[in-house]
């Protein structure tokens, strides 16, 4: 059900092969969205657009890491003033190597199509290194007006590997264009036509288009719905050719209401001489209503054998392997990473929280009691924390070194214990510990994963988030992993579509209590123009669909 506690092993590290950022997203600290991503001599190089308010986006920054966990800021890779041309806002940069040089396309000055008397549109600017200094390559914009309908922002360059062309794909207000570039990957070609500039704009297009090459097929994808709104999403067509025609197969990246909303303007890389591929990408946390507080992620990107792009899962899991927690907000106690694992001084209480909101779950953490004769351990469905009384309503499942593990309940300062346990238990030995919680049927265990040494029914809480806590005592968690436990499974759903109306037609798997609901079912790996789609399909949302239904007041 959840993951092995074992994550992110040496052979693993090397390869890159990581199911998510298994040192937790956002994998870097501050405000970013709209990630470009490229590899450069087995070195990742993200560049994101600053999350703030226009007249503030005048500097691109990049992150480089070798393997995906420990990454290095470059800050102002790119600045406003090195482009003489852009005097608003420079944002959503794309990076390509080509030619002995660095490329950055980027969008700037935000034109618009009817307003008089602008500049702007699509840049490029070049530098010697992936790190800059870049600096404007032609003294004026690539793409300054619009054609189609696009408007020229949100650029992505592409370089076909069967012949060396170079294109570049593009567009906002829900239109896209794909033109050629020269050899020079600073001006723009024809098409054997005569034409310039070619729409693609597959159905349900908003802006952030993108295109990989997987095994001869290429995937256009692109981001849909409004960039500060929680339905922002991503969705892909498959071509045989660049110019598509491109017809949508599905929504591959959404948000999660357990996880975090508003997903989109995405990059995608190949892990080079793999077949590992990870989808880069922003998102907000629950509840954020800042639409300028974006966070950068990402996680593993599967396609069946057919080729198709499965639906990513926003996993949760943090190692502390990056040696940070930029994850956790605490409350109370003094907290740190230390070797891997998330550290708490000596204190009378202190908790670390993830912004999460999980209904049925596995919740999984090593917890190692290295002062004291307190009960350290996790903590689930939280809700109604304050973070001046630190009480709250949730579950804890804690174990002391003195032997007993407790499964205990806290109502707003109220503490009951609701069941507890003893096994031989040592100060400074790191216990496995996990929750599994599937409606009101609670059950704790420590160590052996086959047996729980606490399964207890309570319906007291019914979601929230997690975390970890101390009381009386110093403390070491690593190894965090949350997850809906409707993952292991693999429901097929069998759903008929007619002019945006869905219905569930058949439901096959372990749990035939989860229910698709129509209004969960929208644009989740559907096939267009009326046809059926078969597909594997996580039942999060029909959890969350069916705890409401069941319990109102919850």
């Amino acid at each position: 059900m959840a993951a092995s506690i074992e994550v992110g092993p040496v052979e693993a590290r090397r390869k890159l092969d990581y199911t998510t950022a298994e040192a937790g997203n956002p994998f870097v600290e501050g405000w970013y969205g709209e990630p470009g991503i490229a590899c450069y001599d087995g070195v990742f190089w993200v560049y994101p657009t600053s999350s703030c308010p226009e007249i503030f986006q005048t500097a691109v920054d990049a992150f480089s890491s070798p393997d995906l966990i420990n990454w290095t800021k470059h800050p102002n890779v790119l600045i406003r003033s090195n482009v003489a041309w852009v005097t608003d806002a420079l944002w959503a940069p794309t990076p390509i190597s080509r030619n002995g040089k660095y490329y950055l396309y980027f969008s700037a000055n935000d034109l618009q199509e009817y307003v008089a008397g602008q500049h702007g549109g699509i840049g490029v600017a070049v530098a010697d290194k992936p790190e800059g200094p870049f600096v404007d390559a032609i003294g004026e914009p690539l793409i300054n007006s619009y054609h189609n309908g696009a408007q020229p922002i949100d650029p992505y360059v592409f370089v076909d590997d069967a012949d060396g062309q170079a294109y570049i794909y593009y567009g906002g207000r829900s239109h896209a264009n794909v033109a050629k570039l020269d050899g020079d990957m600073i001006s723009i070609n024809t098409f054997d036509d005569g034409s310039g500039f070619k729409e693609i704009t597959p159905e349900t297009y908003t802006e952030g288009a993108k295109i990989v090459k997987r095994k001869g097929r290429y995937y256009f994808m692109w981001s849909e719905n409004r960039w500060d709104t929680a339905s922002y999403c991503v969705s892909y067509g498959m071509a045989d050719n660049p110019l598509g025609p491109f017809e949508k197969r599905r929504t591959i990246l959404q948000g999660d209401d357990t996880v975090a909303h508003g997903p989109g303007h995405h990059s995608v890389i190949q892990v080079p001489n793999t077949d590992i591929w990870y989808i880069f990408y922003h998102r907000r946390r629950l509840g954020e209503q800042d639409k300028h507080r974006r966070t950068l992620a990402y996680d593993r990107m599967y396609f069946d054998e057919d080729g198709r792009i499965e639906p990513v899962t926003m996993l949760v899991k943090d190692n502390f392997a990056d040696g940070a927690m930029l994850a956790w907000t605490t409350y109370g106690g003094e907290w740190s990473v230390e070797g891997q694992r998330l550290t708490a001084t000596d204190a009378s209480g202190g908790m670390a929280m993830l912004d999460t909101m999980f209904f049925d779950q596995v919740f999984d953490a090593t917890v190692k009691t290295t002062k004291g004769n307190g009960h350290p351990g996790l903590l689930f469905r939280v809700t109604q924390l304050s973070k001046t009384t630190y009480k709250y309503k949730g579950y804890k499942a804690a174990i002391s070194p003195m032997g007993v593990i407790t499964l205990g309940k806290a109502d707003l300062g109220v503490f009951t214990d609701l069941a507890q346990t003893k096994m031989d238990m040592e100060l400074g030995q790191e216990y496995h510990v996990r929750v599994v919680a599937i409606g009101q049927d609670l059950k704790i265990f420590v160590d052996d994963m086959d047996k729980p040494k606490i399964h207890h029914t309570d319906d007291s809480f019914r979601y929230g988030a997690n975390g970890v806590r101390v009381f009386n005592a110093a403390a070491k968690f690593g190894s965090v992993s949350v997850a809906n436990p409707n993952l292991s499974q693999s429901l097929e759903y069998d759903l008929s579509i007619d002019r945006g109306r869905y219905s569930s037609t058949t439901i096959s798997g372990d749990d035939t209590s989860s229910r698709l609901d129509a209004k969960h079912a929208s644009n989740k790996g559907l096939e267009p123009n009326g046809k059926k789609s078969r597909f594997s399909f996580s039942p999060m949302f029909c959890g969350i669909d069916r705890i409401f239904h069941s319990n109102s007041n919850a």
